[in-house]
């Protein structure tokens, strides 16, 4: 059977800086309130974010996505109960929650992936992964092309999915690169290691090292990726954000006294690993690159690169003609 070609990935399109002469303005107009404006638009309505985890059992998924929006927003914090059954194929499971913060509100939904990575042959297992990010795009695509569509279309697209590696300390499964190699074409892949505390200093950065070598060698770009930085200023960031990953991070909802403060952390008999303290993990890293940095762009992404290449590809398949919904087709047949 012969190896599929991938399409070439759809360059992002960069808007031309304006070309006119500065002009001085006699008096003041009021241009600057608008940002004022799109804030007080965004705090009525809220936003969406969709944050998809992915990894075997027992690497602390769950826990992670908690102690990042410091709520127990995801299905679980522990790992599998002895009555749980493990699945024996990869379920999808979607949990949505309304999180406030400073008058803003953001309705937050966390895609799980059981199964993923537990059974005896795990071949193909990111299938299904790949099928559920795809049906979102599907979706979004037939409320757009509606006559009568909504104000405002729901979004439930995949705007990040942490992809989380065992440490191991050796290199990546053949499975991890499979799943990163077919998912990075249509997701924002986030790669962390994950139980960081189960490595030496030395180990954990050597172990990254290798990781990025390996991510580079089988041509796998994660987020955010080189092609899509759109100026010298965002190039610099991303590069030092880029070389820090994969981060290696440590979870926990549960918080400890230490030198007089509460802090979330995990109690070993060595002592207390402290989530946010950069010298012990980098999940605070983590934390400001996915929610204060980058939330916004990880979203434009989605809808500008990812989404667009799915439209395009879908619109090309149809004849340059829109996907069919429940609306199109009763009117089509009313027409008739």
């Amino acid at each position: 059977m012969s190896e599929l070609v991938p399409e070439p990935r759809q360059k992002p399109v960069v808007p031309m800086k304006p070309t006119g002469i500065n002009t001085n303005l006699l008096g003041y107009i009021g241009i600057d309130t608008i940002i004022e404006q799109m804030r007080k638009k965004t705090m009525k309505t809220g936003f969406d974010f969709n944050i998809m985890v992915v990894g075997q059992s027992g690497l602390g998924k769950s826990t992670l996505v908690n102690t990042l929006f410091k709520s127990q927003v995801s299905r679980k914090s522990s790992g599998w109960n002895r009555e749980e059954k493990i699945p024996k194929t990869v379920e999808i499971k979607a949990i949505g929650h309304v999180i406030e913060e400073g008058g803003v509100k953001m309705k937050l939904t966390v895609i799980d992936t059981p199964g993923f990575g537990d059974q005896i042959n795990n071949e193909n297992c990111w299938e299904p992964i790949e099928k559920y990010i795809n049906e979102q795009y599907e979706k979004f695509l037939k409320e757009e092309v509606n006559i009568a569509r909504k104000k405002r279309i729901p979004d439930t697209r995949v705007h990040c999915c942490l992809y989380f590696i065992s440490p191991t300390g050796h290199s990546l499964r053949p499975l991890d690169l499979e799943f990163m190699k077919h998912l990075s074409k249509v997701v924002n892949i986030i790669p962390v290691i994950a139980k960081a505390d189960t490595m030496t200093l030395e180990e954990k950065t050597e172990f990254k090292q290798r990781v990025r070598k390996e991510l580079e060698v089988n041509g796998i770009e994660f987020y955010p990726q080189k092609e899509f930085d759109e100026d010298l200023e965002d190039k610099t960031e991303n590069d030092k954000i880029r070389e820090s990953m994969p981060f290696a991070v440590v979870g926990s909802d549960k918080e400890y006294q230490v030198n007089g403060k509460r802090v979330l952390g995990r109690k070993t008999p060595w002592g207390i690993i402290e989530v946010e303290n950069l010298t012990h993990c980098e999940f605070a890293l983590l934390r400001d690159f996915v929610i204060r940095t980058h939330l916004q762009d990880l979203k434009e992404v989605t809808h500008n690169i990812h989404y667009e290449t799915y439209r395009a590809k879908r619109l090309n398949d149809n004849g340059g003609l829109p996907p069919m919904t429940v609306e199109t087709e009763e009117n089509h047949e009313s027409n008739l």
